[in-house]
C-alpha cells in the first residue's frame, strides 16, 4: 500500500499540527509555517515571511528561501507519512534534483506565501514533485524537486 492509498485527514486536522514535529530542521532554519493540506497526492503549506528569516535581504524573501521552502514542503509531506501514518520517525532528505525552476517575484517580509507539491513519482527513497508557490493568486515560482531520503 502505498501512502496514497490512505485517506487523507481533515485539513483542520492537518493545520492543528505544529510543523517542527514533522520537519528534521529546526529554528532558525524552519521555512514552513503551517500544513495546510494534505492527501497523499497533493501537501499544501503556508509561511508569513517573518522579518528575521535567514534567507530575507533588503525586506524580501530570496530564491534559496523559495527553494528550501519548497524543501520542506516535502519534508513535512514525508514527516507526516511517517508520523502518522507509517509510525516512523522523522528521516532526513536532501535535494536530489531541481529542474525548470522558474522565479516570477520574491515575498516581501509580513507577506504569506502558498506552497503546494503534486506527486509525480515516488521510488524507493526517492520523491519527485510538481512545485508552485504563490501569494494570493499571482505565481511567485514553479519547480520539479527530487528529494531523497536518507
Amino acid at each position: 500500500m502505498t501512502p496514497t492509498d490512505y485517506s487523507a485527514p481533515t485539513d483542520s486536522a492537518v493545520r492543528a499540527i505544529d510543523v517542527h514535529e514533522l520537519l528534521p530542521q529546526q529554528e532558525p532554519f524552519v521555512m514552513i509555517g503551517a500544513v495546510e493540506h494534505y492527501d497523499g497526492a497533493r501537501t499544501v503549506t503556508s509561511l508569513q515571511i517573518p522579518e528575521d528569516n535567514l534567507f530575507v535581504e533588503d525586506g524580501k524573501f530570496t530564491a534559496p528561501g523559495l527553494i528550501e521552502n519548497i524543501a520542506q514542503t516535502c519534508a513535512a509531506r514525508i514527516g507526516y507519512i511517517n508520523k502518522y501514518i507509517l509510525g516512523k520517525g522523522i528521516q532526513a532528505g536532501y535535494i536530489g534534483a531541481i529542474k525548470e525552476m522558474e522565479i516570477h517575484g520574491c515575498p516581501l517580509v509580513g507577506e504569506r506565501i502558498t506552497t503546494e507539491i503534486t506527486l509525480k513519482e515516488e521510488v524507493f527513497e526517492m520523491t519527485l514533485v510538481a512545485a508552485r508557490i504563490t501569494r494570493g493568486e499571482e505565481l511567485l515560482a514553479t519547480a520539479e524537486m527530487k528529494i531523497v531520503v536518507k
